[in-house]
């Protein structure tokens, strides 16, 4: 376990201006600042309790929406259909824990990751993986705010992350990023593609929240 020692935030104004999130998805225990990767396994395996995040020593609450968990899981299936035809990768859901840097552990609503970084398409027997996804996709809930999801984005491409996708469910909109603050919005006329990461995959907006609704 790559756990760091972190040093506690006493100032939880400064916290949340540095996480981005609002004080009711800080977890108060263990104290912010002390909370380490076991910490993160162990909240997260609880059947009664919410997803966390590890940052910086602090476990901070993914938001739950019923219609984004529908759209995310619609996406699995649709690049899941894709991967059956093209042994690329492997897709992964919000509870695919991922470090992305010491300290950061992260939990996107949908993952891809090329087989070309594991060796043999052998998949590690891990709780934490910690190899940064290709394709990192967040559907956005009200709670997200653009600092939290502008701080996402700089440590996942920090960590190699090469491409990722925020959805905007309520505007029926998709912004894909090719740096932290460089992208490209589609609407609901539109498909989306990244060909560096998935060439040939098209993903339409109007089909993918009409098959959601259906």
């Amino acid at each position: 376990m790559n756990a760091q020692v972190i040093h506690p935030h006493p100032d939880m104004t400064e916290l949340l201006n540095s996480l981005g999130v609002t004080q009711d998805r800080i977890k108060k225990f263990p104290l912010p600042g002390h909370a380490n990767e076991d910490d993160l396994i162990a909240i997260n395996e609880r059947k009664d309790g919410p997803l966390c995040e590890l940052v910086e020593g602090v476990l901070v609450e993914k938001p739950k929406g019923f219609f984004e968990s529908r759209l995310a899981a619609m996406i699995i299936h649709l690049i899941q259909g894709y991967l059956d035809n093209n042994k690329f990768g492997i897709v992964m859901g919000a509870d695919a824990q991922i470090r992305f840097l010491p300290g950061i552990v992260r939990l996107p609503d949908v993952s891809y990751i090329s087989w070309e970084h594991f060796a043999g398409r052998k998949l590690p027997h891990v709780q934490i993986l910690g190899v940064a996804p290709d394709l990192a996709i967040e559907v956005l809930s009200p709670s997200n705010t653009k600092k939290e999801m502008a701080r996402k984005r700089e440590e996942y491409f920090k960590a190699g992350t090469k491409c990722v996708w925020l959805l905007d469910p309520k505007n029926r909109k998709m912004k894909v990023y090719s740096a932290p603050d460089a992208f490209i919005e589609y609407d609901e006329n539109q498909e989306i593609e990244c060909a560096t990461v998935l060439p040939g995959f098209r993903l339409s907006l109007r089909e993918l929240f009409e098959r959601a609704q259906s």
